[in-house]
């Protein structure tokens, strides 16, 4: 966590640097500013929605998975034998 602080900080360092004295900037600030935004386009937080195969970590997709099934199990039971009324 430190060293992306540290780089978050040398970015900004650069970019306002650009922006506030640019006749004294030079190519490292502008290095730094580019690459920053650079990496800021990489899409890290996507992942694969499925293997090959249709599979994921869970294991196979399928319909009516055991959320759906487990939501409406015990919403069936509360009305079975419980409770007279």
């Amino acid at each position: 966590m430190t060293g992306g602080l540290a780089a978050g900080g040398l970015w900004w360092w650069a970019v306002l640097r650009l922006v506030l004295v640019p006749e004294q900037s030079g190519l490292v600030e502008g290095a730094v500013a580019a690459g920053g935004w650079g990496l800021s386009l990489l899409p890290v937080h996507v992942t694969a929605s499925a293997a090959v195969g249709g599979r994921t970590r869970a294991g196979p997709a399928r319909a009516g998975s055991a959320g759906s099934a487990g939501s409406a199990g015990s919403a069936g039971s509360a009305g079975r034998g419980g409770s007279a009324g």
